[in-house]
């Protein structure tokens, strides 16, 4: 359901947009998730941890120009899915299937004019990242003792960082990249039986990089 919401809401940012206005511009290419190496401990158990692999799914962003400089960026993506991993006593175990949609709106400042083919830019923002369709794993059900097993994590509002480029071969069609660090906090809890078994605040705090296509209007 999440999923249809978002992507709704960025089909009705597209549609509202006024595709004339040259302001306006769209990226699109393979985005990759990357979350920190660190591990998460778990809190009823210091010597286990959980940590997540990374993704590439396919990433969209929408620009809006206020000025030669200013840019308000939205990034978005298809939902990325990760396996969560045990450390510590629970190396070699996954944890469980999780997926992921992490919307940030970065406002971006754009170094040189627009005379230039190659711009850099950098930019700060906000991320609001929701988790959903987690699955536990059969190992955490074999660790637990039960098949009635939920895992479930809260929503996470964070800062985002970006630097980047655009590159325009001609003047519509150019080529787009960046990198962004970004702040994704979350309370795991697994619950067995229908009572909350483990806890954990997971830090994800991924680097993301995308790579792809531009096209402004």
């Amino acid at each position: 359901m999440k999923t249809k919401l978002s992507i709704a809401l960025l089909t009705s940012l597209l549609a509202l947009s006024p595709v004339a206005n040259a302001n306006l511009s769209v990226n699109v290419g393979a985005i990759n998730v990357n979350p920190d190496n660190d591990s998460s401990k778990i809190n009823e158990a210091p010597t286990l941890g959980l940590r997540g692999d990374d993704n590439t799914q396919v990433g969209i962003t929408i620009d809006y120009a206020f000025n030669d400089n200013w840019v308000l960026e939205l990034v978005a993506a298809t939902p990325f899915s990760h396996d969560v991993q045990g450390t510590g006593g629970l190396a070699g175990n996954k944890i469980a299937d999780i997926k992921q949609l992490p919307p940030s709106l970065i406002a971006q400042y754009h170094f040189l004019d627009s005379t230039y083919k190659f711009r850099p830019f950098v930019g700060v923002g906000i991320n609001y990242t929701t988790f959903f369709d987690e699955q536990p794993s059969a190992a955490l059900k074999a660790t637990l003792g039960t098949n009635d097993v939920e895992v479930k994590l809260d929503d996470s509002f964070g800062f985002a960082a970006q630097a980047g480029f655009n590159y325009m071969m001609n003047e519509n069609w150019g080529l787009h990249g960046m990198v962004a660090l970004i702040d994704i906090d979350t309370d795991a809890t697994v619950y067995a039986d229908g009572a909350k078994a483990l806890t954990s605040t997971v830090e994800i705090d991924p680097v993301v990089t995308m790579l792809g296509v531009k096209y402004k209007f």
